[in-house]
């Protein structure tokens, strides 16, 4: 089966002249992708993403076994001191060095720490007038590091920033909707005018006939000088709007070229597919549809559950906590490094620590009830964006069909104004109608074939706002997220 394609644009040949220049031809896609390479707010937004992204994996790194050496390749102290059993001072020279080499690996579900610490010295120590001691140790040992009764803040933290990546996905595809909607709309104001300027060439070419025709009849004598006069007036009217049309077009294109990021002496022409695809609405599944994938209400879920943790955070500002610590090893030690571990000794180390809030003068519970607050504020917000979601799909899903009946009545009203034209053309050529009567019936064609421009625009710029509302492409009918995914 055979599908007839009608594209309505200007009748342009394909390759223009302009100042000695080219024209370049734009499509609605190739604009598209030059303002997503040049959009300033988009490669912001996209540096954004990244550094959420760089976040993430640094965390997730952060969550793996840590390897560490610490070295103290030389101390030296000088002390004087008194000994209290001798009563007397004396003078202690103490020299060293020392290295500690750790695995840390972090427990995500309890938020402790577990270590394997190796740490390997040598000191020699001199006491003047009395001895001297050189002697090598070694002290092996794991070690744990367990926070209680409190909340899990390294898990808080993976999730936090779980979100923070998530919401900048989210936050750059509606910035290329953004950019998406407002490109279209500037395209297709530059193809308006452009439209406006071939309809306006056409009028000028129409009322120039019309002015050699009646300016030969008045030279002949067939009609009175006042048709000239009228034809005159015509012409000029006809000479200004066309000079009108041509600036308007190019102040549109001043701003476009803007809005791409282009230099403003790239000259181009605007080639608009205008074929009015009906698409298969269904206003129940498009409500659906829009309430499933809008990214805007996945926002506001991070952002009650960002308040979640604010407020758990709130509760710990003030809090019953506590921490274990221990840590069991071996420590050798000896004047021959051959045998520090002869004779090891145990080293073992348990501490329970308790941090008891007494009274804070109700700031942690004034603190807890903000919160509280604004979590419930951002319910009632997601709701009330859905109802604002539903109402405006429902709005756009009404309107399509009643665009497509405007456009088949505005290009009703062209065929009736052009048959109209033409008949009242040829009573003007037989002197049965005035030239500010037939200049009446230009205007109304005039009127009639920007309406239809008009009509078929706005059509398209509401099946883009259904998309934008919807994220979902009825043209391919597949989903906006799925064909603009961010890997």
């Amino acid at each position: 089966m055979k599908k007839i394609i009608l594209i309505t644009s200007l009748i342009i040949s394909s390759i223009l002249v302009c100042n000695g220049q080219k024209k370049e031809t734009f499509t609605l896609k190739k604009v598209l992708e030059i303002a997503n390479e040049n959009s300033p707010t988009l490669i912001q937004t996209r540096l954004s993403l990244i550094q959420s992204e760089e976040n993430l994996k640094a965390q997730n790194a952060d969550m793996k076994s840590q390897f560490s050496l610490k070295l103290d390749p030389f101390s030296y102290s000088n002390r004087t001191s008194f000994d209290k059993r001798t009563s007397t001072w004396f003078t202690n020279k103490t020299m060293g060095s020392s290295g500690t080499f750790t695995i840390a690996q972090p427990i995500v579900f309890t938020d402790g720490v577990i270590s394997l610490n190796n740490r390997f010295g040598w000191q020699k120590s001199e006491t003047v007038g009395r001895l001297e001691d050189e002697t090598f140790s070694n002290k092996l040992y794991l070690s744990i590091e367990q926070p209680i009764f409190t909340y899990n803040r390294r898990k808080m933290r993976l999730k936090e920033l779980e979100f923070d990546y998530e919401n900048s996905k989210m936050s750059y595809i509606l910035k290329k909707l953004n950019i998406e909607k407002t490109v279209t709309q500037q395209f297709y104001q530059v193809y308006k005018d452009q439209k406006d300027l071939t309809i306006a060439k056409e009028e000028f070419r129409n009322q120039e006939k019309n002015y050699n025709m009646i300016k030969a009849k008045v030279e002949a004598g067939l009609l009175k000088k006042e048709e000239l006069f009228q034809a005159e007036v015509n012409f000029a009217t006809s000479k200004s709007n066309l000079y009108n049309k041509e600036i308007a077009l190019e102040n549109s294109k001043d701003g476009f070229r803007q809005s791409l990021g282009i230099g403003l002496d790239r000259d181009f022409l605007i080639l608009a597919n205008v074929k009015t695809d009906k698409i298969d609405l269904d206003m129940q599944d498009a409500v659906q549809k829009g309430l499933n994938q809008r990214m805007e209400l996945r926002q506001k879920e991070i952002a009650t559950e960002q308040a979640l943790f604010n407020l758990i955070k709130t509760k710990a500002s003030n809090e019953f906590k506590g921490s274990i610590s221990a840590s069991f090893g071996l420590l050798g030690q000896n004047s021959d490094v051959n045998k520090m571990f002869h004779k090891p000794s145990d080293d073992q180390a348990v501490t329970v620590s308790l941090n008891i809030p007494v009274w804070d003068w109700g700031a942690k519970r004034a603190r807890v009830r903000a919160s509280k607050a604004a979590i419930e504020s951002s319910r009632i917000d997601t709701k009330e964006l859905k109802k604002s979601i539903e109402i405006d799909i429902r709005r756009t899903c009404r309107s399509i069909p009643n665009l497509l009946k405007q456009i088949e009545i505005a290009k009703q009203n062209v065929s009736n104004a052009e048959r109209t034209y033409d008949l009242n053309l040829e009573k003007y050529k037989l002197g049965n109608l005035t030239g500010m009567q037939l200049q009446q019936f230009q205007d109304q064609l005039t009127q009639k074939k920007q309406s239809v421009t008009s009509a078929i625009i706005s059509y398209k710029l509401e099946l883009l706002n259904l998309k934008i509302q919807t994220l979902w492409d009825y043209k391919t009918n597949k989903s906006y997220l799925k064909s603009n995914s961010i890997k």
